[in-house]
């Protein structure tokens, strides 16, 4: 028997039929179009199949002299398209193909072109922290841009202040409904939240509050360009204590096992870590094992092929939030209220 959603996962609503609107059209755009870019298919194929549509059909070739090639296999003329891109790495090549699949479908006559981002690289870069440096990630905003996409849709932004880099509509969404419905159904006993460090200290609290936990703080520092990292000291009690690290990426994992260390010095017992976005690079992966976690918690705004899974790893799925998001976008209709906002 299939299994009756009580509501779409990572949102507060019940789900809604919207096969009929997506392939026929509910808004002033037409139809909604979805086109996956090259190392998106998965979760792209997710969102279509949420939104009861096929994924749109291109041809992608990469010449001898590494230049990007793509043609439509279908028109998008007066279209409500949806162009989903996972930055994975190669991260720049992925970039490029973006903003070339972005002015291909402005150039086919797209009435409307939505970038889907689940993961925005350069986020970190987004403030002269230093003498003579850029701020990548509004370089890329104004790329985004000047190729063609009128809206764009992404998760967990690493600053909030980045979507003032666009002066195109967006939705900033997060996962953290998606991820916390899950620990809380997890009924962790005696249980205490914890940020990785004071950077991410609000949205921790969010946290505790939500699971109706106390909240500790690793307090860290950072030094050599921001590539090494060390927890100096724990802010709050968690001896005895089964401890929820959170945080909104994982990249090499430095952080992460910094904080677990200093925690089972402090005393605590099972650990668990929750975060977002799984950008595992370099050792990443065999430190995150080493630790002994009793469960890593993610979603899949970046793909994750078995080989880079661990065996008590759990990926839960943005697709069904995104495919509701996309059909909100698309009917005029607000987002918010998918959040109770």
């Amino acid at each position: 028997m299939a299994e009756v959603l009580t509501k779409v996962p990572g949102t507060k609503i019940k789900p809604e039929p919207h096969q009929n609107a997506a392939k026929n059209g509910g808004g002033q755009f037409g139809r909604v179009l979805l086109f996956c870019g090259n190392n998106s298919d998965g979760l792209g194929s997710a969102i279509a199949a949420h939104l009861g549509i096929e994924t749109g059909k291109y041809t992608r070739t990469v010449f001898p002299n590494e230049n990007i090639f793509i043609r439509l296999n279908q028109s998008v003329r007066g279209q409500d398209v949806y162009l989903v891109q996972s930055m994975v790495s190669p991260v720049h090549d992925h970039i490029f193909e973006m903003l070339i699949m972005i002015d291909t479908l402005k150039r086919d006559s797209a009435g409307r072109i939505n970038l889907v981002i689940p993961y925005m690289p350069y986020a970190r870069s987004d403030k002269k922290d230093q003498p003579r440096v850029g701020i990548a990630a509004r370089l890329l905003a104004n790329m985004i841009e000047v190729a063609g996409a009128d809206r764009y849709i992404t998760i967990d932004l690493h600053a909030g202040q980045i979507q003032g880099f666009f002066n195109i509509p967006g939705d900033a969404l997060t996962a953290f409904h998606l991820l916390s419905d899950y620990v809380a159904d997890r009924q962790i006993e005696n249980l205490v939240v914890c940020s990785t460090d004071l950077g991410f200290a609000k949205k921790a609290r969010n946290w505790a509050l939500r699971l109706e936990a106390p909240l500790a703080i690793v307090e860290k520092r950072r030094w050599g360009n921001d590539s090494k990292s060390e927890a100096l000291a724990l802010i709050g009690d968690v001896r005895d204590k089964n401890v929820l690290l959170v945080d909104d990426e994982v990249l090499t994992g430095g952080s992460v096992v910094n904080a677990a260390n200093l925690l089972k010095q402090e005393g605590a017992h099972d650990l668990y870590l929750a975060f977002t976005h799984a950008g595992f690079a370099g050792s990443a992966l065999a430190r995150l094992g080493a630790v002994g976690f009793k469960e890593i918690i993610t979603t899949d705004t970046l793909p994750l092929p078995p080989q880079m899974r661990l065996p008590n790893m759990t990926i839960l799925s943005v697709a069904p939030m995104l495919g509701e998001v996309i059909m909100r976008s698309h009917e005029g209709r607000s987002v918010g209220e998918l959040f109770d906002e």
